[in-house]
């Protein structure tokens, strides 16, 4: 039985595969490097479709990455998902707070879910520069207000929640603020998306 067994030629083949499937369809370097990553995550085209990139959101997320910013995601997958090794090179850090007890106790007692009380505290923690949402549409409505209320100004969002209560629109509300964003419009997304779009990221860096 013959299959290839190299991670690299493996990964390397896919995304000759992905540039050939593409076709006419084409994008500036780096934001053809997040999108056909999110593809190679996917195996979905329609990615080339629905991804919105922000003028400025590459060139911000570099440099709060090159300075050693905090990461947060607002779920353990996501952040299983990212390179550490790259992130240890840049002196970054990521977390999750969702697990955390003392927000588990807080939203229970609020009445509210653990992803916006954990949104919370990541506004709160000044070297947190870029956030990432894959799963929880409360959270990413919650970041949106807190930028609102400007309490935070973050060097990147990246908000890609999933599913069919309140992912789309909470994706609606983030491409209506002039903050620096990588989103996909409509249902789709999630945390391994989500993790796709910043290894994208670290890598342009590498």
């Amino acid at each position: 039985m013959e299959y290839i067994k190299d991670p690299m030629e493996i990964e390397r083949k896919s995304f000759e595969i992905i540039t050939q499937e593409l076709g006419e369809k084409t994008f500036p370097e780096k934001e053809g490097r997040i999108i056909k990553r999110m593809i190679h995550t996917t195996a979905d085209f329609q990615y080339a479709d629905i991804t919105e990139i922000s003028k400025e959101a590459i060139d911000s997320a570099l440099t709060a990455l090159r300075e050693g910013c905090s990461i947060y995601t607002d779920t353990k997958m996501a952040m299983a998902g990212i390179n550490k090794s790259v992130l240890k090179e840049l002196n970054c850090e990521i977390y999750c707070l969702v697990d955390d007890p003392q927000v588990a106790k807080e939203a229970k007692e609020k009445g509210l879910t653990r992803s916006m009380v954990a949104m919370k505290k990541a506004v709160e923690d000044e070297k947190t520069k870029i956030f990432v949402i894959g799963n929880a549409p409360t959270a990413l409505f919650q970041l949106c207000h807190y930028i609102d209320e400007e309490k935070k100004s973050p060097s990147l969002v990246v908000g890609v929640p999933v599913g069919f209560v309140g992912a789309k629109e909470s994706k609606d509300e983030l491409v209506k603020r002039s903050v620096p964003h990588i989103t996909t419009l409509g249902r789709k997304g999630g945390s391994t998306v989500a993790a796709a779009i910043v290894n994208a990221l670290l890598y342009m860096l590498k």
